[in-house]
């Protein structure tokens, strides 16, 4: 039988027919030839959607700016990313599913997907694709897995086909691995980043909830890893992270990441190869239970977050808007709040950083990404967590 690669929504007819189907969502539009930067695993955002899109009703977000429509539920969803040339979506679902989404909604579980350990904070976590996935049809996952000493943070990556039976990753290979493996059930981070050249995928390692590894270079938890797209030449970038959880480069170059902090202190930092950022050494919040952690100060050696939160947002993903739907908000970093239950939106500026907006949606918001269109889409965390799509209120 000839094999099909999944590229594009006309390439899901025979695949998911008689898949059941999701709420009215979006008809793909014609595909593209070209292959978009993974940075944004997105094509090139337009300033409004195809004519052929078909959308359920939109309602406008009380207290924001925003239009939102619902284009879907997933069960403890983590992270989507686009495929080139259209509106297909991979989305990952904590327990271990990793699903594909086609433009008109209806949904399938792709095979091939390494075993995960779904427990506290931890499961399949980080999706994004190949900056060659237009011929190498790569995905690159992140999750939790068991090894010797506990459980930790790998990557892997495998090639995205179809036969017409189903969905599968085939030659899945684990590329890299968090070490030391370790107790506990938290601090994973494992999100995921190329650089705009597509010649390095970043990694972040949250330091496990056991802290003072993040102060020793000679293992990877609490740091950013840097390597090839195949895991080889890995490298510590930097050093002193409490739980990355979003990592995101902006139009130049510049690389940042959203951090949860302890009680009160979370961060977006510029990341800089070779700079300590202070954790559990100097923190803008507290322990747990009151106790005090000396604040970032100038000279102390260590690199200050650009903007901080107290109280706790509790940050869980990173994006850099580059759309025209926001054109207000170009180049601005985009953070979904677990805890704050928001939107938060923060003004770049080169390597400066300044609070914007935080809208408030009414749930724990997961994941945030730019569509092709410039629409944003955010999932929500939890059991029944909603895909939203958003566009700016007439």
């Amino acid at each position: 039988m000839t094999r099909t690669h999944l590229i594009g929504a006309g390439l899901f007819a025979l695949l998911l027919a008689g898949c059941s189907s999701a709420p009215a969502a979006i008809q793909s539009p014609a595909p593209s030839a070209s292959s978009p930067s993974a940075a944004t695993a997105a094509a090139s955002p337009s300033s409004s959607a195809s004519p052929s899109l078909s959308l359920p009703a939109a309602e406008r977000l009380p207290g924001t700016p925003f239009n939102t429509q619902i284009l879907g539920s997933f069960d403890e969803p983590w992270a989507l990313t686009f495929l080139p040339g259209g509106f297909d979506t991979l989305i990952t679902q904590r327990g271990g599913t990793l699903v594909l989404r086609s433009a008109d909604g209806r949904t399938v579980d792709v095979a091939g997907v390494p075993k995960v350990v779904h427990e506290g904070q931890g499961g399949l976590g980080d999706v994004i694709v190949s900056p060659r996935f237009a011929t190498d049809r790569m995905v690159y996952l992140s999750w939790a897995a068991s090894g010797e000493g506990g459980t930790g943070a790998e990557v892997g990556r495998g090639t995205l086909v179809s036969d017409g039976s189903g969905a599968r990753l085939e030659d899945f290979t684990v590329i890299w691995r968090q070490q030391p493996k370790t107790s506990g059930s938290g601090h994973y981070g494992h999100r995921l980043a190329f650089s705009p050249d597509g010649t390095h995928l970043f990694v972040t390692s949250g330091e496990r909830q056991k802290m003072d590894p993040a102060q020793d270079p000679s293992n990877d938890l609490g740091t950013i890893v840097r390597m090839k797209p195949d895991g080889s030449e890995a490298e510590q970038w930097t050093l002193g992270h409490r739980n990355p959880l979003g990592i995101a480069f902006d139009a130049d170059g510049n690389l940042w990441s959203s951090e949860m902090g302890p009680q009160g202190g979370d961060e977006l930092n510029l990341i800089v190869r070779g700079r300590n950022y202070g954790w559990p050494r100097v923190s803008n919040g507290s322990h747990y239970g009151g106790g005090e952690i000396p604040d970032h100060s100038a000279g102390d050696g260590f690199e200050a977050p650009k903007v901080w939160w107290n109280p706790s947002i509790s940050p869980g993903s990173l994006m850099i808007y580059s759309g025209s739907e926001f054109a207000d908000w170009q180049g601005d970093a985009f953070i979904g709040a677990l805890s704050g239950e928001a939107l938060i939106r923060v003004d770049l500026a080169g390597t400066s950083a300044d609070k914007g907006d935080q809208w408030g949606f009414g749930a724990r918001i997961r994941a945030v990404n730019q569509a092709p269109d410039g629409s944003i889409w955010v999932l929500e965390d939890g059991a029944g967590g909603r895909l939203l799509r958003l566009t700016l209120a007439g």
